[in-house]
């Protein structure tokens, strides 16, 4: 089972209900604010970080670029900009623990998202 927090700036409880609902019994989701997210994760207390803000890279992983710092987060959706599934993959493949997103985007991301946590 994936551990996984839900940190950002909006959308969180929405985006956890979309991560329970994808990852089924796979997964375990909690949501925290920002700093007790990427402090949690800096902790080893979970396996993923994800969080939405309007830009994808502000709000939504501010405090775990900071706590883990940028090799290990990713951003993989902007405004008008949304990371290609390749691009996704890769990105959990190389280890990166923190994903930020636009709220909007929450429902393409995610489900490639989860189903890379959990293979």
């Amino acid at each position: 089972m994936k551990k996984i927090v839900v940190g950002g700036q909006i959308d969180k409880q929405a985006i956890a209900a979309l991560v329970e609902k994808l990852g089924g019994d796979h997964v375990s989701v909690e949501v925290k604010g920002d700093l007790d997210a990427a402090m949690a994760m800096k902790a080893g207390e979970y396996d993923y970080y994800v969080g939405a803000c309007n830009t994808g890279g502000g709000g939504a992983l501010a405090m775990a670029m900071a706590m883990l710092g940028p090799d290990l987060c990713s951003t993989v959706s902007m405004p008008g900009s949304i990371k290609d599934e390749s691009f996704m993959v890769d990105e959990v493949s190389k280890g990166k623990k923190a994903f930020g997103f636009t709220a909007q985007h929450a429902e393409h991301v995610l489900p490639i998202l989860i189903r890379e946590f959990i293979k």
